[in-house]
């Protein structure tokens, strides 16, 4: 992987992001131990860094800040659009309604919440459950970029247009984009429907089972 994807590379983005969240003004003795054993970058550490986030508006009007939740080594990583109600009360993705579809979807290829990582384009809120604007993508998107690349996953999940349109880059309907291994960065991607438009439209259901039934095929075979 390249270098955005090494410890230096990682260390380098993290003191970015903190010099725009807090200012220019680093005190050593209190910049906290950010590697793991091996010197690595850990996701519980990174949280600890960004949770105190207003780069966008949203930091304003959030109750909780939903980072991610599941396996930090996993093999799979969900990514959906931003968080809900439910999961802004309780500060974890995908806990309300299409969240617990999600769990029986997953249930069916054999796996759980604790076996996946699950996580957001934002972790914020927005208004109402509208759709993130573009400028609160791109502030957040930093953030999510760091997470996969501690994460290392074999394949990601892109749930939902917003979210598959936010990491790669195209305004394709997501009909087009189902059904095709796609690349983010050095990571393989591939693109369903999110829970919540199986729950206003069951005809989805079937083509999304199929989606679900390739995935895990595709992270047997990785």
């Amino acid at each position: 992987m390249g270098d955005s994807s090494s410890a230096s590379g990682l260390a380098r983005r993290y003191f970015r992001q903190t010099a725009e969240l807090f200012g220019n003004n680093l005190y050593l003795d209190s910049v906290p131990d950010l590697s793991d054993q091996d010197g690595s970058l850990t996701l519980d550490s990174f949280r600890e860094q960004i949770c105190k986030c207003v780069k966008c508006p949203l930091g304003r009007t959030r109750i909780k800040f939903v980072f991610g939740v599941g396996d930090p080594h996993a093999d799979l990583v969900f990514v959906g659009e931003a968080p809900g109600r439910d999961e802004d009360l309780q500060g974890e993705p995908f806990v309300g309604r299409a969240g617990q579809l999600l769990d029986k979807i997953l249930a069916a290829i054999k796996r759980s919440r604790d076996e996946v990582y699950i996580c957001n384009i934002l972790k914020c809120r927005p208004p109402d459950n509208r759709t993130p604007h573009q400028n609160e993508i791109e502030s957040c998107m930093p953030f999510l970029e760091q997470q996969l690349n501690i994460i290392k996953p074999k394949l990601i999940v892109a749930l939902g247009a917003t979210s598959a349109h936010a990491l790669l880059k195209v305004k394709t309907p997501l009909g087009k984009l189902r059904s095709q291994k796609w690349k983010w960065q050095n990571f393989d991607l591939v693109v369903t429907y999110h829970p919540a438009a199986l729950l206003r439209n069951p005809a989805f259901k079937r083509p999304a089972w199929e989606d679900f039934q390739w995935i895990d095929k595709l992270i047997a075979e990785a």
